[in-house]
């Protein structure tokens, strides 16, 4: 198989259903050998099958592409260790990490629990963390050996991420910890020929359909804007070697269209020189209020 990302090796989280299974396919369809995780559980987090991550790879070898499973936990340190280790074992090397995996586990703030914050922030921000960490001392180790490195880190943060979601505060705090860890990586990680993006797609699956049912719906004909593979071909593109330039962006992907977020800038200033009286910051609180910008609505407000 032939495409823009021939020769490259890939790893997709959360690849067995709805985005990653879409990502996994596209990615081996532009010639990328997939490492395809899945740990097979429900919508929030329960049970483990291989039986989704074994069928993504066994359609990429009917196409003609390699794949290999992994099962990993991308939450557990040492199980993403492996998982990167697999990669190199399989087909010699590792170039792009789509960090997909997740669930939710949605609650209105007042009901929040512990063991649901919990559950959910690990499985999405430190799953990126984990997975991310040994691929970029994979990447910095051949860096160091004076190999050339063009490595892709794509993470998936979330509108609810960037905007917040009413119903959802573990989840938008998890997202919105992914878009700035994605900052962090892309600063950090730049000088060894890595780069690191977010996407924040908009698609019909599993966590999508069960707050937005009416909204994803898949119409009888024309174009489903909803459908997973919409977003797909962007993440071949940044795992590929024409995305050099672009580094520590955050995109939202929805149909056909692409959008790059302006992230948390600083706005208008008030400034006296000195210290603050607190009788003072009144009415200078209302002149640099009239001048910022109005922030943008919550999802679901």
């Amino acid at each position: 198989m032939s495409g823009i990302l021939e020769g490259k090796v890939a790893i997709v989280t959360g690849a067995g259903r709805g985005l990653g299974r879409a990502h996994a396919l596209e990615l081996a369809r532009q010639g990328a050998k997939v490492v395809v995780n899945d740990l097979g559980a429900s919508n929030h987090g329960e049970g483990t099958s291989d039986g989704p991550a074994n069928e993504v790879a066994s359609l990429i070898r009917d196409m003609g592409g390699e794949a290999v499973v992994n099962g990993a936990d991308v939450a557990d340190w040492s199980a993403a260790k492996a998982m990167i280790d697999q990669a190199i074992d399989a087909f010699g090397r590792l170039d792009i990490v789509v960090n997909n995996a997740g669930f939710v586990r949605d609650q209105m703030f007042f009901k929040a629990d512990e063991d649901a914050f919990d559950a959910v922030v690990r499985v999405h921000l430190k799953g990126h963390f984990c997975v991310g960490r040994h691929a970029a001392a994979y990447f910095r180790d051949q860096a160091k050996k004076g190999e050339k490195v063009a490595g892709r880190i794509i993470n998936t943060s979330s509108g609810a991420g960037v905007l917040g979601s009413v119903g959802q505060a573990s989840y938008s705090a998890a997202k919105g910890g992914i878009a700035t860890l994605t900052l962090v990586q892309a600063a950090e990680l730049g000088r060894y020929g890595v780069t690191a993006n977010a996407i924040c797609p908009i698609a019909r699956t599993r966590m999508t359909e069960e707050v937005f049912a009416d909204a994803m719906k898949a119409p009888e004909d024309g174009f489903d804007v909803n459908a997973p593979e919409n977003v797909s071909p962007f993440i071949a593109w940044l795992g590929s070697d024409e995305s050099a330039d672009v580094n520590g962006r955050i995109f939202e992907v929805f149909g056909g269209t692409i959008t790059v977020f302006d992230g948390y800038r600083r706005d208008q200033t008030v400034e006296i020189g000195r210290r603050w009286d607190a009788k003072e910051i009144g009415p200078a609180m209302n002149e640099l209020m009239e001048k910022a910008l109005k922030p943008v609505k919550v999802y679901g407000t």
